[in-house]
């Protein structure tokens, strides 16, 4: 169909007057907007307030509760610190837990765990999203399936095969375990971060001669830091605070970790629970994890909000 001269001013008067309109739509949604941002920050701020002293509330209690003694703990106020406050919590969590071992313990394994996770995560998404085959998409599907099966279904099949493996009660041997439980995860992070890395650089990389080992560390390493970052903290966590594994697939002293020597130590007492060191316990426990995050608190933001590739 052919348009005359007319008509065709006629239709670029239409969409200008109606661009017009929606400029002023926007304009007057983002007055009333600015209008009422006053009492949507009041609002914002107060909702803010609350859910941090929800959040804050049982550290505080579990901090101050680790500064009292025994006697003190049940006859001073549990919300101030008041009735004088002591170390001895800490003393006796140092001489008679045993947590040098059990902190060397799970250090490693939160080590060997964070390694293992962002390497294998990080190479089979750059394979998954570079190959493009049937293979590659069939691969990353059977990976995704870890997903849906739970750790606690099958913690009878693991402890069967690391006997036959001989890898029981060995502390390498539970970073296997708990790598691979997690790798599902971090490996749909990782491939969805790494589609965002635009082709021209591939290209790129490519015109100048790179072959895929030279395109893994010098662009896709670089780039995917805050997707790192973020599975980083996620394997560490899983890796720190995990207590099912530990218990089914280790038994001597040697190889046990914070989680376990917690357990153990806060039931083994022969005059109940002593509430301030199992406190004291617990915090030092949750100290090298908050660390982890002040590090690498930047480029998880980036990497949850996916900010990097803008």
């Amino acid at each position: 169909m052919v348009t005359t001269a007319p008509q065709r001013v006629a239709g670029r008067r239409a969409s200008r007057a109606t661009g017009r309109q929606r400029r002023r739509a926007r304009s007057e949604a983002l007055s009333g907007i600015k209008g009422g941002s006053k009492g949507f920050r009041v609002i914002s701020f107060l909702l803010g307030t609350i859910w941090l002293l929800i959040v804050l509330g049982p550290i505080y209690y579990m901090v101050l509760a680790s500064f009292r003694s025994g006697n003190q703990y049940f006859t001073a106020n549990a919300w101030l610190p008041t009735g004088g406050l002591t170390l001895s919590s800490y003393s006796t969590m140092f001489h008679g837990s045993g947590i040098g071992t059990v902190l060397r313990n799970s250090a490693e394994l939160a080590a060997g765990t964070i390694a293992l996770v962002t390497v294998l995560s990080l190479g089979a998404a750059y394979r998954i999203v570079r190959r493009g085959s049937r293979y590659a998409a069939v691969s990353f599907r059977l990976i995704l399936f870890g997903i849906a099966v739970p750790i606690q279904a099958i913690v009878i099949p693991l402890f069967f095969i690391t006997t036959k493996i001989h890898i029981y009660d060995k502390l390498y041997g539970l970073v296997l375990v708990i790598a691979a439980s997690l790798i599902p995860v971090a490996v749909l992070l990782m491939v969805n971060y790494v589609r965002l890395i635009p082709r021209e650089l591939y290209d790129a990389m490519a015109v100048d001669g790179a072959g895929q080992w030279t395109t893994f560390t010098r662009l896709v390493f670089p780039m995917a830091r805050p997707v790192l970052a973020v599975v980083s903290i996620y394997a560490g966590l899983g890796a720190w605070n995990n207590f099912l594994l530990p218990l089914i697939l280790t038994q001597s002293n040697n190889d046990m970790v914070l989680p376990l020597g917690l357990y153990r130590f806060a039931t083994n007492s022969e005059y109940g629970i002593n509430v301030p060191v199992v406190m004291a316990f617990v915090f030092f426990t949750m100290v090298p994890i908050l660390l982890l995050y002040i590090v690498l608190r930047r480029q998880f933001v980036k990497g949850i909000g996916g900010f990097a590739l803008r």
